[in-house]
């Protein structure tokens, strides 16, 4: 998947349709809460991840140089405002990866998270996309809400289809790591569960994968991050901080507005390529109107500084120290 081109004009259009015929951006939620009753939520059958066998980004004539980006988010209580920010801020997003020359050839796919031990539709999963179809996979997320107050979410269950289900020329053709980024703001489960893939994703598991190894396997095909963003139940947790920490460590990002999600993805994907320093990526910032979000965005990535094999992190988020393979978890 992965043609066609991004047209903010499209984008435009479309918002002042769903304005003047008052439909939600959202509108699978929107019409299966008014309409379904809760024991019979399901996917939208796009972003089923039992349907989806292997969402891939591909290289085309078009688009030669495909580079896969993920962004999979929480939407499981508090985290209901982030999709919603990345609906409207869509336009930026692009306009800072193509027009400043981040990425030549970003192939986006959205998905959500929530909770397989008690919500009706834990994970759902998009395609990689070029083009103006990627609005219309988050108009069919369902924003369910749930969550079980366990301070965890199946984040593990996601990173295990990333892993498993996707296939992305960037890496095949080219060696090089596609990009996931996972909004959240809970722990993942210590295991991806057999009977879970059974049940949502359809997959026969001999054992239970323990998350650092799937997340080793993830971690060879994409540069893995982690938001935290601010407003959310456990923004400054240290427990949670500290697991994501153990995980990830360089790439974990604490964000004080959850409004400035679109602009971290951006800056941190262009420091990544080394399209950019962070005094150019705040420059851009104020370039496409987005001043309100230069402090927050800044704080949040200051420390970033590009080395041979990556972004690294170190100073201002305790215990980072920007060793070590970038595509290996250092436990």
């Amino acid at each position: 998947m992965g043609s066609g081109n991004w047209s903010t004009n499209v984008y435009d259009a479309a918002q002042s349709y769903n304005a003047a015929a008052g439909r939600s951006a959202f509108h699978y939620d929107h019409v299966t809460k008014r309409s379904t009753p809760h024991s019979a939520w399901k996917a939208h059958d796009d972003l089923d991840p039992g349907q989806a066998g292997t969402r891939e980004s591909r290289d085309s004539d078009e688009h030669p140089t495909s580079l896969a980006i993920s962004v999979l988010f929480d939407v499981t209580g508090s985290m209901l405002r982030v999709p919603q920010t990345l609906q409207t801020k869509l336009p930026e997003l692009f306009g800072l990866l193509l027009r400043k020359g981040y990425v030549q050839d970003p192939q986006i796919m959205f998905g959500a998270i929530g909770d397989a031990t008690c919500d009706r539709v834990p994970l759902q999963i998009g395609q990689f996309e070029s083009d103006n179809r990627m609005d219309d996979q988050l108009g069919n997320i369902l924003l369910e809400g749930g969550g079980g107050g366990q301070k965890r979410e199946s984040y593990e269950l996601a990173l295990y289809f990333m892993a498993r289900h996707t296939s992305i020329d960037c890496h095949d053709k080219r060696g090089k790591r596609g990009y996931l980024f996972v909004i959240g703001d809970e722990m993942p489960y210590r295991k991806v569960r057999r009977a879970e893939v059974k049940e949502f994703i359809g997959d026969d598991l001999a054992e239970d994968i323990p998350i650092e190894r799937i997340l080793a396997e993830l971690q060879r095909v994409y540069e893995v991050y982690y938001i935290l963003p601010a407003g959310s139940s456990y923004v400054g947790d240290a427990e949670v901080l500290g697991e994501w920490k153990g995980l990830l460590r360089q790439n974990v990002i604490e964000l004080d507005d959850p409004d400035g999600v679109c602009e971290t993805i951006a800056l941190t994907i262009g420091l990544a390529e080394d399209a950019i320093d962070l005094d150019e990526g705040l420059e851009h910032l104020r370039e496409v109107g987005a001043t309100a979000q230069v402090a927050n965005v800044s704080k949040a990535l200051a420390s970033y500084a590009r080395t041979g094999g990556g972004v690294a992190v170190s100073g201002s988020l305790p215990g980072l120290d920007g060793t070590g393979d970038a595509g290996t978890p250092r436990l």
